[in-house]
């Protein structure tokens, strides 16, 4: 089960985000998660869709109400290898 603690530990696809320049603090883009690779994220936003890098940007993603604040420089990992990589980080 997805909670705001064990977010990084999850498959981010399909979740709604709002992304953020780390140096402005202004949203950039926001949008639906479609496809993540090691280093970007694509969002669907309006009719197209934006492949976001992860480096250098804040990810808030909503899950059941609640905002979850993401570095995307600690998820830059495959998504199949972040699981493990998250976890020992924390």
């Amino acid at each position: 089960m997805r909670t705001p603690q064990n977010l990084g530990n999850h498959e981010l696809i399909g979740l709604n985000v709002q992304v953020f320049k780390d140096t402005t603090g202004h949203s950039v883009y926001d949008g639906l998660v479609v496809d993540e690779t090691m280093n970007t994220f694509v969002l669907e936003s309006g009719s197209r869709e934006i492949r976001i890098p992860k480096h250098g940007h804040e990810f808030h993603f909503m899950l059941d109400d609640t905002i979850v604040k993401i570095n995307g420089d600690r998820i830059r990992f495959r998504p199949e290898d972040r699981t493990k990589r998250v976890r020992r980080v924390k």
